[in-house]
């Protein structure tokens, strides 16, 4: 992905050769003449290299690394994947998924917004295996798991086996706003078209 002045990532690892080539070569308190030495390659060779006048490649990499006592990722830096998560929004039956997790993740994140009940609703409890773990971040949450029915407020987190009967949505008057964690599997069956008319729910 380039940056604000169009180089990749990729153009920026390869930019560092040649500065943390020199830093190695001064820690090991050698002239350019000395590291001509041991590698056959000239100490003008070098010197472009290090200043980024001449392009690096492993024909010289390779035998300065060798020289240097040091491996191939001392002289050529890891590339970071950008660590920004694609904003995927799903809406389900009025209840919408923002995704805060990738997808190779094991565990799945997101943010859920349930819109307020509808009058004579009832709760729907479904099973699944997995765990999840849940936090009201604004409204009020419904949870019904098991033989528990009760309401949540902002500040309040719950954790549950999602193999036990569980159901939950707003408790109005409002929207409810939360933070949910759960397994891949958990995913897709929260992710999954309901029926319709089927009351909104996890």
């Amino acid at each position: 992905m380039p940056n604000q002045q169009g180089a990749t990532v990729a153009e920026l690892a390869l930019q560092q050769i040649g500065p943390r080539l020199k830093s190695w070569r001064q820690k090991r308190n050698l002239t350019l003449d000395d590291l001509s030495r041991l590698t056959d390659i000239s100490a003008s060779t070098i010197s472009r290299l290090e200043s980024g006048k001449r392009a690096p490649n492993l024909e010289l990499v390779v035998p300065l690394a060798r020289a240097l006592r040091l491996e191939l990722d001392d002289l050529l830096p890891r590339v970071v994947p950008d660590p920004r998560v694609p904003r995927v929004t799903k809406r389900i039956d009025q209840v919408t998924f923002e995704q805060l997790s990738p997808e190779s993740s094991p565990s799945q994140a997101a943010k859920v917004t349930f819109p307020p009940p509808e009058s004579g609703a009832l709760p729907d409890p479904k099973v699944h295996d997995g765990y999840e773990w849940l936090y009201v971040l604004s409204g009020r949450l419904r949870l019904v798991l098991g033989e528990h029915d009760i309401v949540m407020g902002p500040g309040e987190a719950a954790e549950f086996d999602t193999r036990t009967p569980h159901w939950l949505h707003s408790a109005g008057p409002g929207p409810t706003e939360l933070l949910a964690i759960f397994s891949k599997q958990g995913k897709r069956i929260h992710l999954r078209a309901k029926p319709s008319g089927a009351a909104a729910g996890l």
